[in-house]
């Protein structure tokens, strides 16, 4: 690890506390810094106010290199420049180049270019401008020095923010941080929680020297996280795969639907869905997957009993007999779509998402999942989730896809 393998990020913006816009800036420049091999330690988000210089100064005693994002525009709420300049004893300089590149960019809208913008043009003695291409704010950066770290202050807006990040900001860090071998690889799985994962992996994981554990449960999957070395990540890789490997959607940030497509585009079928409960999710989640046009023939949301029996050929006898929320309708329903849609396989859902509707045989969040294939008897699960109704349906689809994955991978 070099001396510059952490950073930290703060983020300005009044509207990012008040819950108006969405911060996104964590995301996207955490991943973009660990491929660097920085890995942010800390972020904080601060108002369009002077509490800018409090979160510098307090970030100044723990971190090599700091992120600043926002309050670099025209506007008086946009102080960061102001600020970082008095700290780092600068005078703001003007500098021609930058306004001509802002004249120029209103000129070619056709826009009337107002004294306060030419406030961007102004900026700390001696630092390196980095070049705004998508808007009027350049970036900065300031060398560090004993009493403060490396300073790269950035544009607020994502689409500003990101593509100057890659172009200017990303050699100069990639200059401070040197080389070193900080690797990660996430496990997404399904079927197992975190706790019984831990059990399973986690004492022998942990005690591999220098490997980072980490795990992110979400509804139906849990991604394992291995942070280290390149050595000790790989021997965490070989430990899960010989344990888990039939939990493991992927280890290459896909999920699950889209892991399910791709298994059955290479095998050259197709699947059909009918879906009660879900009321199409099911479908959607396939669908939002780019080439599940070659494998997907048809989705059928058959909410009501009349629509399983029109659509489906579900009889009027056996929902009398057993009621909708069955092993028996579910089996039906499978069996009706992969014959209608002419398909390989068909995926079936009929549960109780409640509030109401449960019984003491059959309670809130009981549902039966279905799989009709071409050449295997029908499958048919029986799970029970008693949760909110959104929850309730993202569960009931997981576990559909886990069900398919099984069936192509033959676990």
């Amino acid at each position: 690890m070099t001396a510059f393998a952490t950073a930290e990020l703060i983020n300005t913006g009044t509207e990012l506390l008040f819950g108006s816009v969405i911060n996104t800036h964590l995301a996207f420049l955490g991943q973009q810094l660990f491929s660097l091999g920085v890995r942010i330690s800390r972020q904080t988000t601060v108002p369009d106010s002077h509490s800018i210089r409090d979160a510098i100064l307090e970030a100044a005693g723990r971190c090599p290199l700091l992120l600043v994002t926002g309050g670099l525009g025209p506007t008086t709420d946009d102080v960061t420049r102001e600020i970082v300049a008095e700290l780092t004893g600068r005078r703001l300089e003007y500098h021609e180049e930058i306004f001509q590149r802002i004249k120029a960019r209103f000129d070619r809208r056709g826009l009337q270019l107002t004294p306060p913008i030419s406030r961007q043009a102004h900026v700390p003695e001696g630092c390196e401008v980095l070049p705004n291409d998508y808007g009027t704010a350049p970036g900065i950066y300031v060398p560090g020095t004993e009493a403060l770290p490396h300073l790269i202050l950035l544009p607020g807006p994502p689409r500003e923010l990101r593509p100057m990040f890659d172009q200017y900001a990303v050699p100069i860090i990639r200059k401070l941080a040197g080389k070193n071998d900080l690797t990660a690889k996430v496990f997404r799985t399904v079927g197992l929680g975190e706790s019984y994962i831990q059990e399973m992996v986690g004492a022998d994981l942990a005690a591999i020297e220098g490997l980072e554990l980490g795990y992110c449960a979400r509804l139906g999957e849990v991604d394992v996280r291995l942070i280290g070395s390149g050595e000790s990540v790989l021997r965490g890789t070989e430990l899960m795969q010989s344990r888990l490997s039939h939990y493991i959607v992927s280890d290459e940030d896909r999920g699950l639907e889209e892991v399910v497509v791709k298994l059955l585009t290479k095998g050259q079928v197709t699947i059909a869905t009918a879906e009660s409960c879900t009321g199409g999710l099911l479908a959607n989640r396939l669908t939002n997957v780019p080439g599940a046009s070659a494998v997907f023939l048809e989705g059928n949301v058959t909410y009501s009993n009349a629509a399983k029996i029109r659509t489906l050929g579900v009889t009027a006898d056996l929902l009398n007999t057993v009621g909708a929320v069955s092993k028996e309708v579910a089996r039906a329903m499978a069996e009706g779509a992969r014959d209608r849609a002419g398909a390989n396989y068909a995926l079936s859902t009929t549960g109780i998402a409640g509030p109401d509707g449960g019984t003491p045989q059959k309670p809130v969040g009981t549902v039966f999942v279905g799989l009709a294939a071409s050449d295997t008897p029908t499958e048919v699960e029986q799970l029970l989730f008693p949760m909110d109704r959104l929850s309730f349906k993202q569960m009931v689809t997981q576990a559909a896809l886990d069900l398919l994955r099984r069936r192509l991978l033959g676990i």
